[in-house]
């Protein structure tokens, strides 16, 4: 049996807010048994009590990993988000810390188009609204603002992975799809690329955001955006809340200029079903507002419990870093006849020279080495043929610009 630098039963992960138990398996069928999980997110002080112990931490939307926490918790040295979405960690902090963070681009891709597709059809139909009524005695037969999907034009910003599938499903439904994206993308199908969100805008029955929170994309959708949609339009934003301005939108819903709006995430969300939620869109008719669920379904939930649990494990146990969103990739597949150590450092000149000094002074032969850098950090992996003892560990830690390193095996 291999020796690790940590034997496995000590390494302690912890999984918050109710990730799918096939990551708990995952992590038990590969040697880890101290695995602790919540169904919901801790307050502050409670996370912050339990990362002065954790090595691994899977989270999901509500757990916020900054700055001022990675100060506080020197043992942990994997992230896990359990989501598409990373804004709610600080990666370049992490990354200065030597924590790579993973997450599931891919798993919950087609439950989020499924609802996209959905809410689609209910707002062209006023199903809300209606629905609303019957709920209050209130007989509403009409076929007023109601309307097929097929032959309408759908408008995709972001024709990324979420983008690209509610673009397939849309054509199965006849409709015509256009699409803006500030990258050149391949179109699948017959959707049609546009040069500028104005344009887009302006020819979409319904507007559907996929776009990620960054500076660029903060409230990309405005008083001029909402303004320069066709009247009678709806939109739907089941991509990251602060992308859309919502008193915008509640303003254009109140003068007649959007005909509905489907949200399923927003700039303030409960961290617990137990908290109230509150926003603009509150008691408008044909509005559509769910509890950040578009990738909340068995199969997606399952499929991200295993792809992130995979990366953390894979990178735990042999340093591969691939799918980290916030380090160098590096994939390395396991050499039992070999002793493998990590070093990641600053990318300073210099550094991987008092690495490699470390072990020739020694007399150790590196059978192997492996580095990838960006402009911040340095990562390499050595393996070595000889069976050494942890004191290589306090030399390799003692070279200036060290951020982090760690015998694998």
């Amino acid at each position: 049996m291999r020796k690790y630098s940590l034997d496995k039963s000590k390494i302690k992960v912890l999984l918050l807010e109710g990730i799918h138990e096939n990551a708990r398996q995952y992590f038990i069928e590969n040697g880890y048994t101290d695995i602790e999980c919540y169904k919901e997110a801790l307050s502050p002080n409670e996370l912050e009590k339990k990362l002065e112990h954790t090595h691994i931490i899977g989270i999901r939307s509500r757990t916020e990993l900054r700055h001022d926490l990675f100060l506080r918790t020197p043992k942990l040295f994997a992230i896990g988000c359990f989501s598409i979405g990373t804004n709610q960690v600080d990666l370049q902090d992490a990354k200065m810390y030597g924590i790579p963070v993973f997450n599931a681009p891919f798993s919950n891709t087609r439950s989020v188009a499924e609802l996209v597709i959905a809410e689609c059809i209910m707002l062209m139909r006023d199903i809300p609204e209606k629905s609303t009524l019957a709920h209050n005695h209130i007989w509403m037969k009409s076929v007023k603002h109601s309307v097929e999907v097929r032959g309408k034009v759908l408008g995709i910003i972001g024709y990324g992975h979420i983008g690209s599938q509610v673009s397939i499903l849309a054509e199965a439904f006849g409709m015509e799809v256009y699409y803006y994206d500030i990258e050149k993308k391949l179109s699948l199908g017959n959707a049609k690329p546009v040069a500028t969100l104005k344009d887009l805008l302006g020819i979409a029955d319904t507007v559907t955001v996929h776009v990620p929170s960054t500076d660029l994309t903060r409230n990309m959708i405005s008083v001029d955006e909402v303004a320069g949609m066709k009247k009678g339009a709806c939109l739907i934003n089941a991509s990251r809340g602060d992308v859309v301005d919502y008193s915008a939108v509640a303003a254009g819903l109140k003068s007649n200029h959007l005909s509905g709006v489907a949200a399923d995430v927003f700039p303030r969300e409960p961290a617990s079903n137990d908290e109230p939620f509150l926003n603009e869109l509150q008691g408008l008719p044909n509005v559509i507002l769910t509890p950040h669920i578009g990738g909340s379904t068995l199969e997606a939930q399952a499929n991200i419990g295993l792809e992130v649990s995979e990366k953390l494990v894979k990178y735990s146990d042999t340093g591969s870093t691939i799918g980290a969103v916030n380090f160098p990739e590096i994939s390395l597949q396991s050499h039992k006849t070999k002793q493998r150590f990590l070093h990641i450092h600053r990318n300073i000149p210099g550094v991987l020279r008092e690495v490699n000094n470390q072990f020739s002074s020694k007399g150790i032969n590196i059978s192997a080495e492996f580095l990838q850098t960006d402009s911040d950090i340095g990562y390499v992996i050595i393996e070595t043929d000889s069976e050494l003892n942890g004191t290589i560990l306090s030399d390799l830690k003692n070279i200036p610009h060290t951020i982090r390193t760690r015998i694998l095996y």
